[in-house]
């Protein structure tokens, strides 16, 4: 019979590092939403990764925290609470930092807290298809003397690079243990809330320069009709009217856009024909609505 291993691998960094992109390439599809924008990632989405490591069957289970950040409203507060959760009870923990951005305000408390933490830690230096040899070794050396990681690892997210030598690392530090999901499984988050996540992708994707981080997209109602289609209602949440119109666009061009794309991708995702149906509502407070941070998967944080 053959052996196999699983394990937990929390993949934490400042926002923007590229940590869902990475995560996608270890699963081998697409099973957490990447964004231009900071702060995508708002639930702790799995991704599931399977290996074949000498022989041993490996399941690692990839938890896409939320980017680290100073909390400011109960939304930001309840998205760095999810992070650090997602790191507790870790096989591994990966830090993945981005050379050209660093985004050192919010690196340096994340060393600081990471430094005193018991799990195995691994440091990933992202983007090395941009940057230079000198400076990123130099800047390897240094997070290195901040916090005592097992290994450093040079990769691009984006390309693939350096991810299979990552794989097989992360691979070879997971315990023997049972398999905890299926073997065709690739992500815990249900499809309805796969779902709302390829719409406020494409809601990104769209409106990056004119749509502020304030929007949600609610899932309403997902329904397979009796053809094996599958029926999808989502509300589009914004905090102002002046982006309720941006998100609409002019005769509701946008809304239409962002629609086919996301149907377009959901159908692809779900093996099936998807009928999306969205419409936009503004409210000024949804940021501390409880019932949407329920279904967004984040625990109240008071």
């Amino acid at each position: 019979m053959t052996k196999q291993k699983c394990g937990m691998i929390a993949v934490i960094g400042a926002p923007n590092a590229g940590k869902s992109t990475l995560v996608n390439q270890l699963v081998g599809q697409k099973v957490a939403i990447t964004s231009a924008k900071a702060q995508t990632t708002r639930a702790r989405m799995l991704g599931i990764a399977l290996h074949e490591l000498a022989g041993t069957r490996v399941q690692m289970i990839l938890v896409d925290t939320p980017g680290i950040f100073a909390p400011r409203r109960r939304l930001d507060r309840a998205m760095v609470s999810a992070a650090w959760e997602g790191a507790e009870a870790a096989d591994a923990v990966l830090l993945l930092v981005d050379p050209i951005k660093q985004r050192r305000h919010e690196l340096e408390p994340l060393l600081e807290a990471l430094a005193n933490r018991p799990e195995r830690k691994i440091l990933v230096l992202n983007k090395v298809d941009r940057t230079k040899k000198e400076p990123l070794l130099a800047l390897a050396q240094e997070l290195a003397g901040k916090v005592d990681f097992a290994e450093i690892y040079f990769v691009s997210a984006l390309n693939g690079d350096g991810v299979p030598e990552l794989k097989d690392a992360l691979a070879g530090m997971m315990p023997e243990a049972e398999w905890m999901y299926p073997e065709d499984q690739v992500s815990d988050a249900s499809e309805r809330l796969l779902a709302a996540e390829i719409t406020r992708e494409q809601l990104y994707q769209q409106l990056h320069e004119e749509l502020p981080y304030d929007s949600a997209v609610r899932p309403e109602s997902y329904t397979v009709r009796k053809d094996g289609s599958i029926e999808i209602h989502q509300q589009i949440v914004v905090a102002r009217e002046t982006q309720r119109a941006i998100v609409l666009g002019k005769g509701g061009a946008r809304i239409k856009a962002i629609g086919e794309a996301a149907r377009k991708e959901l159908a692809q995702v779900l093996g099936v024909k998807v009928h999306l149906f969205l419409h936009v509502k503004q409210s000024e407070n949804w940021a501390e609505d409880k019932e949407i941070f329920e279904e967004m998967g984040l625990d109240w944080v008071r």
